[in-house]
């Protein structure tokens, strides 16, 4: 196996490829009417059925995640390679660890009304859970509000913990399915794991 690393991937949380379906829902309060929030900041496409997804309901999740799959980042998260440092990490913890340290990370990062370096606590490398985090929307307390209707500057409750938690769960069980619930012994790594890259090296499509 190769040590060249491949080049990141350069995806913000406001890029969009419309043409490829693949759009960016984020308010911009100084180029967007009113009337246009919901829709695509680029082509202005109303694709995503707001009412349903925010009623944050843990059995409509499919409808959630196919809702959020027609974003740009969340699509690439979706289907980004887990880099190396992140899977050696989950082995590591093995699910039920790995389950844990995500409640723990939401708790820490998410949950608190101001949470420290909000819009960037996030990493997109490294951990299986930070990739999660912004497949789901719960990377941060802006995209928290704008696609699961959880308003800014107050400490999540119980149950909004729970609802995130519960979508960073199923990510991570779809996305690693032959993860052992039991811990592994990894061998640590002095490197830096790869940069994550998708599947062929180009885009998946939904």
């Amino acid at each position: 196996m190769s040590d060249t690393k491949p080049a990141p991937l350069k995806i913000s949380c406001t890029d969009s490829d419309c043409e490829q379906g693949l759009h960016c829902f984020k308010f911009h309060s100084r180029k967007m009417a009113a009337s246009d929030r919901g829709k695509c900041r680029s082509c202005g496409a109303d694709l995503v059925d707001w009412e349903r997804v925010h009623r944050r309901d843990r059995a409509d999740v499919a409808h959630t995640f196919a809702a959020l799959k027609r974003e740009l980042i969340r699509h690439h998260t979706w289907h980004v390679v887990i880099d190396d440092k992140a899977m050696a990490h989950a082995r590591r913890k093995g699910m039920a660890g790995l389950l844990v340290a995500a409640r723990h990370r939401l708790m820490k990062s998410l949950a608190p009304a101001e949470p420290v370096r909000d819009g960037q606590q996030t990493p997109f490398s490294g951990n299986a859970i930070y990739l999660a985090q912004h497949a789901t929307a719960c990377c941060c307390r802006t995209c928290l509000e704008y696609w699961h209707a959880i308003p800014k500057g107050q400490s999540l409750t119980a149950e909004e913990v729970e609802y995130a938690y519960g979508l960073v769960e199923a990510y991570l069980r779809e996305r690693l399915p032959d993860l052992k619930e039991e811990p592994e012994k990894v061998r640590r790594h002095s490197r830096r794991g790869d940069a994550p890259r998708l599947a062929d090296e180009g885009r998946v499509p939904t």
